[in-house]
């Protein structure tokens, strides 16, 4: 393994911490619908789990409803139970056709919950890249123990590391505050 491949691996682990916390902020409800809060809910349809994306069109004709439309008018019990099981919160309005989520009003202490939140799946993401680094740190000081590099190459190889840290670290403090803004925003 050469540095190289070592800074290739921490870059795709990093980002895919970065890439994580930003699909787990797309559940989180904010003032605002948003088919990415439900279309992950998982639908028990005939025995078999299935992401609710998969078993109907979800669109946002409004800022605070989602209109779920299956497309096997035989599910929708299942897509309404599966709806008020999820932690969202909601109960879905059931017309025989289709499923109306209208969102609520988030109430102050709501808001500073959902803050908490989505700080702790901040810090929960850093904490995934600072580990990265330091494997990749590992990795680098013992390919020069190995002596197959040089203490010189060694140090660009951890300080390469150290500017990927830095700005994937920038990267979810930027979507954390972007989240918050959308949270606090009344």
């Amino acid at each position: 393994m050469t540095v190289d491949d070592v800074l290739l691996d921490c870059e795709e682990r990093m980002d895919k911490s970065a890439e994580f916390l930003r699909h787990e902020f797309q559940m989180i409800r904010t003032g605002k619908a948003s088919a990415a809060l439900v279309e992950s809910i998982m639908v028990d349809y005939h025995g078999t789990h299935t992401r609710l994306r998969d078993l109907a069109g979800i669109t946002v004709p409004e800022v605070r409803m989602i209109v779920i439309q299956p497309w096997d008018p035989s599910a929708i019990a299942a897509m309404e139970k599966a709806i008020q099981a999820s932690p969202l919160g909601v109960t879905p309005h059931n017309d025989g056709r289709l499923l109306r989520i209208v969102l609520p009003e988030l109430s102050e202490e709501r808001r500073r919950e959902l803050d908490r939140t989505v700080k702790r799946l901040a810090e929960e993401a850093r904490v995934a890249v600072r580990n990265v680094r330091r494997e990749a740190n590992e990795h680098i000081r013992k390919i020069q123990k190995e002596e197959h590099i040089s203490e010189d190459q060694r140090d660009a190889g951890l300080a390469d590391v150290q500017e990927m840290t830095d700005r994937y670290i920038a990267e979810i403090e930027k979507i954390l505050k972007h989240k918050e803004q959308e949270i606090l925003t009344i």
